[in-house]
């Protein structure tokens, strides 16, 4: 498995490859590309080079994960077989944009939608026949804890089938939303390599649940001198209390990281596009 992390900014754009497939998750694409800025259209064309894109997924509708331009420029030009959402959004104007060109491109290019939302047993969980190269388990949303755009964001477990290497999406899900994932699902969050939420956010990360995902890598995805001030120092306390490496694309003046995990290790580097 293949875990791209484009540094985009304050935002997210993961592409992940396997022996032939792609998936992408979430889609900004900065308005203008300041310095160590990962051009994406550029890194796309050589990442996918020879890969079939078969899905995308969009964590959440926030414009810092669901760039109306970015998912239009990725759906016209890769044509992907599906996309996964949040079934439930907070009503902003970025998500109603987002939610409209979602239905318009599943429409006119026969998209197959998978629409998120484990409000009961009957909702499917796994995913395992939308690619050849890796499953899918879902962890969240729930209706019932969807307090805030954050708390709606996909929670998922990426499994590349060939070499059982794992890949944790957690959006910006937040500790409310965490308390309940992390008391129904303990050691099945599992996973090799986490994308640490909500950019590294204090409010987004708890000893409990990196106790139970124990990964051996967290990639943190923030903007250079954001507003935010993402990471937050004590969440990074968090993380390398738990995790033997971590990274983020904020470091030292913006970098993207290639990071790969074959069932057995995990190694990154910068990638240079």
């Amino acid at each position: 498995m293949n875990i791209y992390t484009l540094h985009v900014g304050q935002g997210q754009f993961v592409v992940i490859t396997g022996k032939s497939d792609a998936v992408i998750i979430d889609t900004l694409l900065p308005a203008t590309l300041k310095e160590g800025e990962t051009h994406v259209i550029g890194a796309l064309a050589k990442i996918l080079a020879g890969k079939k894109l078969v899905g995308v997924i969009v964590s959440g509708f926030d414009d810092d994960h669901f760039c109306d331009i970015g998912v239009k420029t990725v759906m016209n030009k890769y044509r992907p077989d599906w996309v996964m959402y949040p079934r439930t959004y907070k009503p902003t104007k970025a998500a109603s944009a987002c939610f409209k060109t979602i239905e318009d491109l599943c429409e006119s290019k026969n998209l197959m939608k998978l629409s998120i939302d484990l409000k009961d047993e009957k909702d499917p969980r796994f995913y395992n026949n939308i690619s050849h190269d890796f499953a899918f388990e879902v962890f969240s949303p729930h209706k019932d804890d969807m307090t805030s755009s954050n708390n709606s964001s996909i929670v998922c477990k990426v499994k590349e089938t060939a070499t059982g290497a794992t890949y944790l999406i957690t959006g910006d899900t937040e500790i409310p939303r965490w308390n309940k994932i992390v008391r129904l699902f303990k050691s099945k969050l599992k996973s090799d390599v986490m994308a640490a939420p909500h950019h590294g956010s204090k409010n987004g990360i708890t000893a409990d649940v990196m106790k139970y995902v124990s990964p051996e890598t967290v990639i943190i995805s923030a903007g250079v001198d954001n507003a935010y001030k993402h990471p937050n120092v004590e969440a990074i306390h968090v993380y390398k209390a738990h995790a033997p490496k971590v990274y983020s694309t904020n470091i030292p003046k913006g970098q993207s990281i290639h990071t790969v995990a074959d069932g057995q290790t995990v190694k990154s580097n910068v990638y240079e596009g």
